[in-house]
């Protein structure tokens, strides 16, 4: 049931890099989609422990760790990078997303709605946000990579630059330290920064079950965003991880998959 396989780009040249855990069963896959500067190990834990019950595979998103590298970051390319994977493994999947990984996920609904039973969105909603990511971006390209020997050298240089200690680990699991370079492709995500703080207007809307699971600390979900989720998910559920903020699937690993998988066998 551990078995965890990673694949560069063996099925097709472009399909994005997968980390499978567990094997095929009656559920069907669990298909996750990290967030910005994120990669499918983040996910190992948790993607492990819901392989008791449905085969998971994680994602790397384009521009990040071991998938493409492309100049095109929108939401509807993401989307049909994951649609291309869900088709792979059966036509068929429930997804899992997290912050620009959730609003992929949402494109996804929109688009190829056929394609997906359940949705869980976590901690994002299908709105513009005006809080940009890019000052890590820049703390990333400040990183002196010729004077790294090992992640905890990079570490204390974001430390340097004001990065909070969780998000300098985080950021660091993105470093090949013999390689001394970036497995994330800055440029283009600093290029397509406004596609990734914004959402696209589809038009369209999903009507399958869809858990909006938010960080209890965290405001990126708000009250007012309420109905604009439920008209492109009238079928939308909200539920809060007390204690946690915009990382919950870090903060409180076991609550999140407890939620989710309540939520994917109800």
């Amino acid at each position: 049931m551990g078995l965890v396989v990673s694949h560069h780009g063996r099925y097709h040249p472009d399909m994005l890099n997968t980390i499978i855990h567990g094997e095929p069963t009656a559920n069907p896959p669990l298909l996750i989609a990290h967030g910005l500067y994120g990669s499918a190990r983040n996910w190992g834990v948790i993607a492990k422990r819901l392989s008791d019950e449905r085969q998971v595979v994680a994602v790397d998103m384009r521009n990040h760790a071991y998938s493409k590298w492309t100049e095109q970051h929108g939401y509807a390319d993401l989307a049909d990078d994951l649609a291309e994977v869900v088709e792979h493994f059966g036509g068929h999947a429930d997804v899992v997303g997290h912050s620009m990984g959730g609003k992929a996920a949402m494109t996804l609904a929109l688009r190829h709605g056929d394609l997906l039973r359940k949705l869980v969105v976590a901690d994002i909603a299908p709105v513009a946000y005006s809080h940009s990511q890019i000052q890590f971006i820049d703390a990333m390209r400040a990183v002196d990579l010729s004077a790294v020997e090992r992640r905890s050298d990079a570490e204390q240089q974001l430390a340097e630059q004001g990065v909070e200690k969780a998000l300098q680990s985080f950021f660091t699991q993105s470093l090949d330290t013999k390689e001394k370079r970036w497995l994330l492709n800055l440029d283009t995500l600093a290029a397509e920064m406004p596609e990734i703080m914004g959402f696209p207007d589809t038009g369209a809307s999903w009507d399958g079950p869809t858990l909006f699971l938010s960080g209890g600390t965290s405001d990126y979900v708000l009250p007012e965003h309420r109905n604009t989720i439920r008209a492109l998910f009238p079928a939308a559920r909200f539920a809060k991880i007390p204690g946690a903020g915009h990382w919950l699937h870090a903060e409180k690993p076991r609550e999140f998959e407890a939620a989710v998988r309540t939520f994917l066998n109800a």
